[in-house]
């Protein structure tokens, strides 16, 4: 496994942890932080057993956005090497977006600028009370770019409307208020959360998890037509007739707990 400068991955059992572990820097991102966790997330994906991701940050920030050191120097870069440095960020992204196994973020303090870009590729956002909020990329002359289709999906054009225009902070309560983040808890009460979670995900059946996060990448935003009601029927009849669904058949019509199921 690899040894990572930026971050920690951990697994145990069917979960992989991942913690952002640069605390004196906020978790800031740069060159070296998005290739490691696109690295952690491969390799997370690769491990035997594995069927779930937490995303969770060490110190006061769950992640302050992007290294100004880092961007500093891009701005030296010529134009040609700014546009293939830029690139790494949504090729990361889309990375953590499409990965098979379902992703939970544990978000324990701030999150700004492209630290809202990591929260909105998770499946299951977990938010401590205390955690702010901030797409501040307008305060410095740029904008929310890479990470805007996700951030968009995540709390909704309306509210992106305000919050990428005004780059004003806001609070955890607000952050679910819009639908950006599923729960806001007590930070003494995060990893009861995330467990509880955990626990639903692992009671659930592996392939239709991943079957029902590429279900959601294909069918959001499609006309409701002939074509699209064709295609879902296609889905789940492979799906009835698979290994997997008739376990789950079995196990229900046998009353027992299906073969998947993990104890914790």
């Amino acid at each position: 496994m690899t040894d990572f400068t930026t971050l920690a991955l951990h697994i145990d059992g069917p979960v992989a942890r991942i913690w952002l572990n640069r605390p004196e820097m906020r978790n800031a991102i740069d060159d070296v932080f998005i290739r490691e966790l696109a690295e952690a997330f491969t390799q997370a994906q690769a491990a035997e057993g594995v069927r779930a991701v937490v995303l969770g940050g060490r110190g006061p920030a769950f992640c302050a956005g992007a290294n100004l050191n880092w961007m500093k120097r891009a701005a030296s870069f010529t134009p040609e090497q700014n546009l293939q440095d830029a690139a790494g960020l949504p090729r990361m992204l889309r990375t953590l977006a499409d990965s098979r196994l379902p992703v939970i973020a544990r978000i324990q303090g701030d999150v700004y600028a492209g630290g809202m870009g990591l929260v909105s590729v998770c499946d299951v956002a977990i938010s401590a009370d205390s955690a702010n909020y901030c797409l501040s990329e307008v305060k410095i002359g740029l904008i929310p770019a890479t990470i805007s289709p996700y951030v968009i999906r995540a709390m909704g054009a309306r509210a992106a409307q305000r919050y990428f225009l005004t780059a004003e902070r806001f609070t955890a309560a607000e952050a679910h208020r819009v639908g950006f983040v599923h729960e806001v808890v007590p930070a003494d009460a995060l990893d009861a959360k995330v467990d509880e979670v955990l626990k639903n995900i692992l009671a659930a059946a592996p392939g239709a998890v991943a079957e029902s996060k590429r279900l959601l990448r294909d069918v959001t935003g499609r006309p409701i037509d002939d074509e699209l009601a064709a295609e879902t029927v296609r889905r789940i009849a492979a799906l009835r007739a698979s290994e997997e669904g008739q376990e789950g058949l079995r196990a229900f019509l046998e009353k027992r707990k299906p073969a998947w199921t993990q104890v914790r």
